[in-house]
């Protein structure tokens, strides 16, 4: 009854072809031609499941209105979500937290008895017959037979000429302040995840406090983050303010080359966040040697911090939100099974000083 995988993401948008276009200009997905979970959907996240009366990964729109355009790249499965009517939850979440992840499938060995046993430990059940439940805030959580998506057989099982991105690496998600240690109890009792680190992050006058949740598969990986509000308010307490409360901040996307990943994609017109040179030339006394040359690293602004297996790279996304809230980040593991302590408080310098531009 545990839990593997994340099968796909179900991305909240007011134009899912809209959506779904620029995530195949910008970073390469393609139409997932894998067929989808024939599980009931509920009146909450209703995907249009018509499958058997469209083209494999072409826009699905069902009788109330409801579009979804389901996307693949590696193992990452992306099902973008419109809806018509206003009064459709899918539109009512889009209204109250613009375009966002509302839920995140879990692929589960059993997914009946996965979810018995969230409900056991108080998770709200939002649709039984759909198997899903109250996460994060308004971001729900499903249940799924665990087919991974590197598993499947036919085309989408294949890499897709010229991928870029392999599998989501992990899921960060803001909580408000005092609900980071009920989170984590949640998903030890309900999911059946385990705490593998923790962090007290400062930066300047703020500060916010981080722990991370895997499972056993170490497939499924959630960073959960909350603001000290005993210190000067920040990027979370900016996050949960524009937001309207808890959600996914940033899905980080994993790459076996993040070097080419950024070339690639930063030629698409895709900009990212800056590192100012002072990180670089402290690199060699931190690190010593690094396994991507540091002149590579200084050029493509990307991150690196390692641990006792290995070195990790990363960098972010600068967010094309509306509020300036939800953004990605792309990571190359070369053996480091951690977050990258360093890291996190470079990417949170990073994303002030992109607010303080972006406020003159």
């Amino acid at each position: 009854m545990s839990i593997q995988s994340i099968t796909h993401v179900e991305f909240h948008c007011a134009d899912a072809d809209k959506t779904a276009a620029g995530l195949r200009a910008d970073f390469g997905f393609v139409p997932d031609e894998r067929t989808p979970d024939t599980r009931t959907p509920d009146a909450r996240t209703p995907d249009a499941r018509t499958s058997a009366e469209q083209a494999p990964g072409e826009p699905a729109a069902g009788p109330d209105g409801v579009r979804t355009v389901r996307l693949r790249q590696g193992d990452i499965r992306l099902h973008l979500v419109s809806a018509a009517d206003p009064a459709h939850p899918v539109a009512r979440f889009v209204a109250v937290h613009g375009d966002g992840v509302g839920v995140i499938a879990l692929g589960c060995t059993d997914p009946q008895a996965s979810l018995e046993r969230a409900e056991r430990h108080g998770a709200r059940v939002l649709d039984r017959t759909g198997g899903l439940v109250a996460g994060f805030g308004d971001v729900a959580l499903r249940f799924v037979p665990d087919t991974a998506a590197g598993a499947a057989s036919g085309p989408a099982a294949e890499a897709a000429p010229g991928a870029l991105l392999d599998a989501l690496d992990h899921a960060a998600i803001c909580v408000p302040a005092g609900e980071l240690a009920p989170a984590v109890r949640f998903c030890e009792a309900a999911l059946g995840l385990h705490r593998i680190f923790g962090e007290y992050i400062e930066v300047g006058e703020q500060a916010m406090d981080s722990s991370v949740v895997q499972s056993a598969s170490g497939e499924v990986t959630f960073t959960l983050i909350e603001p000290d509000t005993s210190r000067r308010p920040g990027q979370i307490d900016t996050f949960l303010a524009d937001n309207e409360g808890a959600g996914v901040q940033h899905l980080a996307f994993r790459t076996g080359d993040i070097a080419t990943a950024v070339r690639t994609i930063r030629e698409r017109g895709v900009e990212f966040l800056t590192t100012p040179g002072a990180y670089y030339d402290a690199l060699a006394e931190r690190l010593g040697g690094t396994a991507i040359p540091v002149d590579t690293l200084r050029e493509l602004d990307v991150l690196v911090d390692q641990d006792h297996g290995g070195q990790l790279f990363q960098i972010f996304l600068r967010s094309t939100h509306p509020r300036r809230t939800y953004f990605l980040e792309l990571i190359e593991r070369q053996g480091a099974g951690t977050f990258g302590t360093a890291n996190i408080k470079a990417l949170y310098e990073a994303v002030e000083r992109t607010n303080a531009t972006a406020s003159v």
